[in-house]
């Protein structure tokens, strides 16, 4: 005969609730994990913007005559900021893509530079997807 204790055997929590458990622990790691590759690319993309290489840029194209004509009033950047701005004290170098875009249509602003001091462009042009020319802001 068999002891009536044993078919009452309590069972652990883990054991009584792992079909919920593992799955909802499995979605907060990948939640989390999302969160922190959200957090990164954010914060590379403000530093990004904060830049003084991307703000003179902007600036450049908002104030040339040619990119408001083609591109309308009000142009703003649209979009994710793409290359690399690399500084270290007052020495640096930038290769970005800005997507801008304005009343009339988009473009993409082109920035190559280099810092000794104070940024120096050696590339500076608005690619309007519309008509697929280019405008280099640094003739003048």
């Amino acid at each position: 005969m068999e002891d009536s204790n044993s078919e009452h055997i309590k069972k652990d929590w883990f054991t009584r609730n792992w079909k919920w458990f593992v799955p909802t622990g499995c979605l907060s790691v990948l939640v989390l994990f999302g969160l922190f590759i959200a957090g990164i690319f954010f914060g590379v993309t403000s530093i990004m913007k904060d830049s003084d290489a991307y703000k003179g840029a902007m600036t450049e194209a908002q104030n040339n005559k040619l990119v408001i004509e083609k591109l309308g009033n009000k142009i703003e950047s649209d979009g994710m900021v793409s290359g690399s701005i690399n500084v270290n004290n007052n020495t640096g170098n930038c290769d970005i893509q800005i997507p801008i875009k304005g009343s009339k249509g988009t473009g993409t602003l082109f920035v190559v530079a280099t810092k000794r001091g104070k940024w120096k462009y050696e590339e500076l042009s608005v690619y309007i997807e519309k008509t697929e020319e280019e405008i280099d802001l640094l003739q003048k």
